[in-house]
C-alpha cells in the first residue's frame, strides 16, 4: 500500500474497541456463570482467536460483528478441545489463557503463527511452574508450542522482573483456581485491565503500589462489559493530527485508562494540543473524546515507569520525535524487542531509509528531530503497529512510502485505512 504527503487532516472518528479489554472480557464471560454481553468488541484477528480457542472449549460464543455475547461455563466448566488451540498471533491469548489453562483437569497444546512461535513464554512458565503447574515448551526453546497439563495450584507472591500485563494477568488467572492468595509484584504498575475486570466479575482483588493480589474464586457472574476505544489505536490518529500541518481532529470515545494513558502524558511533556472532553467512566474504565490540533512540538526524555502505559504506542513516538524539534531518548524499553518484531531495530532502520536521524541504542532510541522526511519502501516484518506507524510517517514525507506487508493491520485494525483516507482533505 501507498502513502503520499498530506495537506491537512480533519473531522471527527471513533476508534475500535479497546484490544486488551476485549480478550478479557471474553476469557472471563467464558469462566462465568451467565451471560456476558460485550459491546463495542474489537473484531480484529487477535480478538478472533480469543473466540475461537473458548468455542473449542465448549463455550457458545455469538458474535454479530459489532457485540459478543458468551455464555458462560463457569469457573470450572471449560472442556478439552479435539485438538490443537491455534492462538494466531495473539501473545495475549496465549499467555493469559495459560493461566487459566493451568487449573483446567485436561491437557492442552497451544500453538500460533511464526512471530508466536519467537515470542518469550519463560516469563509466564516460571511463574505457574512456581504455582504447581505443568506447562513445558514442546521445543524446548522457552516459546509456543506449549504443552500444559492442568492440575491443582498454589498461590504464590511473585515478583515479575518485567513490568507486563501479560504475565500478571496470566498469573491472577491461575490465582483464580490456587489454594490461597496470589499475589503479582511488578518493577512498575503495568495497565490495570484485569484487576478492574475481575473485580467487576465478582473476584477478591486488591491494588497496593506495584503488587496485584487476588483471591481463590468459586464463582464468576456474566456481566455487560462496555468496551472503550482502544487508545493504541487512536495514537496513530492522535499523532498524525499533531504533525500533518493545519489539522484537527476529534477522536470520540477514547480509553483514557490511566495505567494506558502514557501517549498524552509524552504529548503534553512535547508541547501537543490535546484537549478532553465529554470524560466518563463506564464500570471502571474512564474515556473521553480527545481533540487534536496541529502545531510545534520539542523533544523530550521517555522512561521509567511510563513505559508500562504506551508499550505499544513508542513506534508511533518515534515518529513524533522524528517531526518534534530536538532530541527524544526512549530508554528502559527493552520490552519493544520481544514484540511481533524487534520494534526498536525495525523503527530506526526505516526512520533512516525515510532520512530521519535515529540511533538504536540497547534499551531504546535517539532520535534527533526536524529533518525533513522523504518516501521509501517500508518492510513492515508483518507487525500491525510498524504499518500504521509508517502509514502515517508517509503523510508527512516528500514523494511516496510504500508499505509492504500492509494488510497485516488487520490484527489490531481492519479498518485502520478506510478510517485514515476519511480524514485526510
Amino acid at each position: 500500500m501507498k502513502f503520499h504527503k498530506a495537506n491537512r487532516l480533519a473531522g471527527e472518528l471513533s476508534i475500535p474497541g479497546d484490544k486488551s479489554i476485549s480478550h478479557r472480557g471474553i476469557m472471563l464471560g467464558a469462566l462465568a456463570d451467565g451471560t456476558t454481553e460485550i459491546t463495542n468488541f474489537l473484531q480484529g484477528a487477535d480478538c478472533l482467536s480469543t473466540i475461537d480457542c473458548f468455542r473449542k472449549m465448549g463455550v457458545t460464543i455469538k458474535n454479530d460483528g459489532t457485540s459478543v455475547l458468551v455464555k458462560g461455563n463457569g469457573i470450572r466448566g471449560l472442556k478439552k478441545s479435539d485438538g490443537i488451540l491455534d492462538v494466531g498471533n495473539s501473545g495475549t491469548t496465549t499467555r493469559l489463557m495459560s493461566g487459566i489453562l493451568a487449573a483446567q483437569n485436561f491437557e492442552t497444546i497451544l500453538n500460533g503463527d511464526e512471530s508466536i512461535q519467537r515470542r518469550p513464554m519463560r516469563r509466564i512458565i516460571t511463574p505457574l511452574s512456581q504455582m504447581g503447574a505443568n506447562i513445558t515448551s514442546v521445543l524446548g526453546n522457552d516459546c509456543a508450542p506449549l504443552r500444559i497439563i492442568g492440575g491443582p495450584l498454589k498461590g504464590i507472591h511473585y515478583s515479575s522482573p518485567v513490568a507486563s500485563a501479560q504475565v500478571k494477568s496470566s498469573i491472577l488467572f491461575a490465582g483464580l483456581y490456587a489454594d490461597g492468595k496470589t499475589s503479582v509484584t511488578e518493577p512498575y504498575v503495568s495497565r490495570n485491565h484485569t484487576e478492574l475486570m475481575l473485580e467487576y466479575f465478582g473476584a477478591s482483588v486488591s491494588s497496593d503500589n506495584t503488587t496485584a493480589s487476588v483471591f481463590p474464586c468459586s464463582r464468576l457472574d456474566g456481566q455487560k462489559v462496555i468496551v472503550p476505544g482502544d487508545i493504541s489505536s487512536a495514537t496513530y490518529f492522535i499523532c498524525a493530527a499533531l504533525i500533518v500541518p493545519n489539522s484537527q481532529l476529534v477522536i470520540k470515545n477514547v480509553g483514557i485508562n490511566p495505567t494506558r494513558d502514557g501517549i498524552l502524558q509524552v504529548c503534553q511533556q512535547m508541547g501537543a494540543n490535546i484537549k478532553l472532553e465529554n470524560v466518563s467512566t463506564t464500570k471502571g474504565e474512564p474515556s473521553a473524546d480527545l481533540v487534536v490540533t496541529s502545531g510545534t512540538l520539542h523533544g523530550t526524555i521517555i522512561g521509567g515507569s511510563l513505559i508500562p502505559t504506551l508499550i505499544d504506542e513508542l513506534p508511533m513516538i518515534a515518529v513524533l520525535a522524528a517531526y518534534a524539534d530536538g532530541e527524544t531518548i526512549i530508554k528502559d524499553a527493552e520490552e519493544l524487542k520481544v514484540k511481533e518484531s524487534n520494534r526498536i531495530d525495525v523503527m530506526v532502520e526505516n526512520l533512516k531509509k525515510m532520512g530521519a536521524d535515529a540511533e538504536a541504542t540497547d534499551d531504546g532510541m535517539i532520535i534527533r528531530g526536524g529533518k525533513a522526511l522523504h518516501g521509501a519502501v517500508i518492510d513492515s516484518k508483518l507487525d500491525h503497529r510498524i504499518a500504521m506507524t509508517f502509514a502515517v510517517a508517509g503523510l508527512i514525507a516528500d514523494g511516496t512510502t510504500e508499505i509492504l506487508g500492509s494488510e497485516c493491520v488487520a490484527i489490531s485494525y481492519p479498518d485502520f485505512y478506510e478510517s485514515l483516507n476519511k480524514i485526510i482533505e
